[in-house]
């Protein structure tokens, strides 16, 4: 009779696949801090890289510069990240409903009533003004009397923002239709979004505000964790949902419309910023994805002006590469939904 001797052999302990897993994997908090530390290092690559004119004009010219992306980053990211909370939907932006069509429709009109000359010549805190104010009326009218009041669908607020989109755009169309060839030439450089020639008490004014809203978002952001999970589950766990709403749709009207009068329509941009924070983020917590928007919307913008003025030599506008990317990121959007 054979005894069996292997009973005795002491085999090595199996790896454990879990209790390796929390040693590689990155929490929220690890995560948001390499995001910032990028960011950082993204700025100063764009202060510092290939420095060809004095330390002074340079530090002062690419200083406005990035002050303007920064404040567009910070606006277009966290008005619409609060826009999807507030409507529980990942692939929609404020910019869908109209305001890019509003915004071409107020310059169109301006061009056409005031003439090429008197329009280059308009005061900027003026124009700058009026901007704003149209675009902040137009779209509270819409907001507050279709999605506040929840008489109607959120898809009837699309429809309805499309609407008066297509509306928007057959009158600046008919206006461009009336106007000589050389006022449309000075109408076509006003439309495309340009981080370039930007007043810097503009600059000024919208950091204020932005630190306003800033302060206020930090203060309620767990507020907006709640809000996410639905308008009954808010309202059954303490939330003054009408109140909080309102609140922020004029955040975000006001953000949107500082943005785009300040650098002009930028589509997509927030929808591929945001979507990038929840992937990247891995959490579901305001306190991680709104600094994790703005990281990746300052990545993005810094890091592809980098990409244009050094090695492409200005041969593209930014806004463009930035539209396109973000257009394509959102057609996989649809499409993954539609999948699924």
């Amino acid at each position: 009779m054979q005894v069996d001797n292997t009973a005795n052999i002491e085999l090595p302990e199996p790896i454990n696949k879990r209790r390796l897993l929390p040693i590689i994997k990155l929490t929220a908090n690890h995560r948001l801090c390499l995001a910032v530390l990028l960011a950082l290092a993204t700025c100063l690559l764009y202060m510092s890289w290939n420095v060809t004119a004095s330390w002074e004009f340079t530090l002062e010219f690419r200083g406005k510069k990035l002050l303007t992306f920064l404040i567009v980053a910070i606006a277009i990211s966290t008005a619409t990240l609060l826009f999807q909370t507030l409507s529980n939907n990942r692939i929609i932006t404020p910019a869908i409903i109209g305001f890019d069509s509003l915004y071409i429709l107020i310059q169109t009109a301006l061009v056409f009533f005031l003439g090429a000359m008197q329009y280059t010549q308009l005061n900027v805190y003026l124009k700058w003004g009026i901007e704003i104010s149209l675009l902040v009326l137009g779209a509270s009218f819409l907001f507050q009397c279709l999605f506040v009041k929840k008489r109607h669908s959120l898809y009837l607020l699309i429809l309805i923002g499309v609407v008066f989109g297509v509306l928007f755009h057959s009158l600046s169309a008919l206006l461009m239709r009336l106007i000589n060839p050389s006022e449309f030439t000075v109408l076509q450089d006003s439309l495309f979004a340009s981080f370039n020639a930007v007043d810097p008490h503009l600059l000024l004014i919208s950091t204020l505000v932005i630190g306003c809203i800033g302060i206020f978002v930090s203060k309620v952001h767990h507020q907006y964790d709640v809000l996410a999970l639905g308008e009954a589950m808010a309202i059954n766990l303490g939330i003054n949902h009408a109140r909080l709403s309102r609140v922020t749709l004029i955040i975000v009207i006001t953000l949107i419309g500082l943005s785009t009068s300040l650098v002009g329509p930028v589509t997509f941009f927030g929808l591929l910023v945001v979507n990038l924070a929840y992937i990247v983020s891995a959490s579901h917590l305001h306190r991680h994805l709104i600094p994790m928007a703005i990281c990746c919307a300052i990545i993005i913008l810094v890091g592809s002006d980098v990409l244009l003025q050094h090695f492409l030599h200005y041969n593209s506008k930014l806004s463009i590469i930035i539209e396109f990317v973000g257009g394509i990121f959102f057609l996989l959007l649809i499409l993954r939904n539609k999948i699924r």
